[in-house]
């Protein structure tokens, strides 16, 4: 599929317009039934706009939602405000060949189960499978819905199953290509240490510090040891750092120059990668580290705009 560079960022502003708070309708819907079935009909054809309040039961989750963990409790907070004071926003959906399917609002949707309600408010809107994935995972991250592991995945599969560049991804969720690089190296972590980043155990800053450990039961030490003691970020890259010079048992005088190391973090931050500065006298060599070709095609690309 080819993707334009503009990406659906800035078009998921207009998806969500026209999102005006939609109360329980039933007073209007009882009023509806006296008009014209076909006028009403017609006016709903016209305009895409407009909410329609469908059967719950006719609509279906998101086969492509990224988000795979909803929180028990708040959906059930969410249900009791509901059938207080009904569905604030309505639930955008896509027709399919029986019922609909939810482009963005799972949430809401399971909520409104709970609350035992027959119908819920719904903008209708004609999506492709492509526009559908890709909606269904911008919206998820521009609310922040998803947690690291969730939107390391579903950025991944925009450019796996979407054939999109890092660049294009960036451009759509509205995040750096540096972020974009972050996040999709937290796939490269062992399952253990994703299930704990999903249950909120680990925050994906822990997450992007394991993953530079090469010795997976120094790894798993570390990570015992964050939920254990709840290590924070600096400390973990402290107690990598201890670890990597135990393990090498370099002497004093070879430590690095401080301006080097700064310079290596300056270089890490703009390149959203590991940068090593190796000296030998006034000779050396810069060291920039990349996990698979869409990085390498990333980085290349990033260093041409600096000539």
């Amino acid at each position: 599929m080819a993707v334009k560079k503009g990406g659906l960022g800035r078009g998921l502003d207009a998806l969500f317009a026209d999102a005006v708070p939609v109360n329980n309708p039933e007073p209007e819907v009882k009023e509806a039934k006296a008009k014209p079935k076909k006028k009403a009909a017609a006016e709903t054809e016209v305009s895409g706009d407009a909410v329609q309040y469908i059967n719950i039961h006719d609509i279906m989750p998101n086969a492509n939602q990224p988000r795979k963990t909803f929180n028990e409790e708040k959906i059930e907070e969410l249900s009791k405000s509901i059938k207080e004071h009904g569905i604030i926003q309505p639930i955008v959906v896509r027709k399919k060949k029986t019922g609909y399917e939810i482009v963005a609002g799972e949430r809401r949707w399971r909520a409104a189960m709970k609350a035992e309600l027959s119908e819920v408010p719904c903008l209708i809107r004609e999506l492709s499978d492509e526009q559908n994935m890709l909606i269904a995972i911008i919206e998820n991250m521009q609310r922040e819905d998803l947690n690291p592991v969730e939107e390391a995945e579903g950025l991944n599969q925009m450019i796996v199953t979407f054939g999109m560049t890092q660049e294009q991804v960036s451009k759509s969720v509205g995040k750096s290509r540096p972020y974009i690089a972050n996040s999709l190296r937290l796939l490269k972590l062992p399952e253990y240490i994703k299930e704990n980043m999903a249950e909120g155990k680990l925050s994906a800053a822990h997450g992007r510090t394991l993953v530079t450990i090469e010795d997976e039961a120094v790894r798993k030490n570390i990570c015992e040891r964050i939920i254990e003691e709840g290590l924070s970020v600096r400390a973990v890259e402290k107690l990598v750092s201890e670890v990597g010079k135990d393990k090498k048992k370099r002497p004093a005088a070879r430590a690095k120059n401080p301006d080097v190391a700064r310079v290596e973090a300056e270089l890490k931050d703009a390149l959203g990668t590991r940068v090593t500065i190796n000296q030998n006298g006034k000779k050396g060599k810069i060291e920039i580290e990349f996990f698979s070709r869409d990085e390498l095609e990333r980085l290349i690309e990033l260093l041409k705009t600096l000539s």
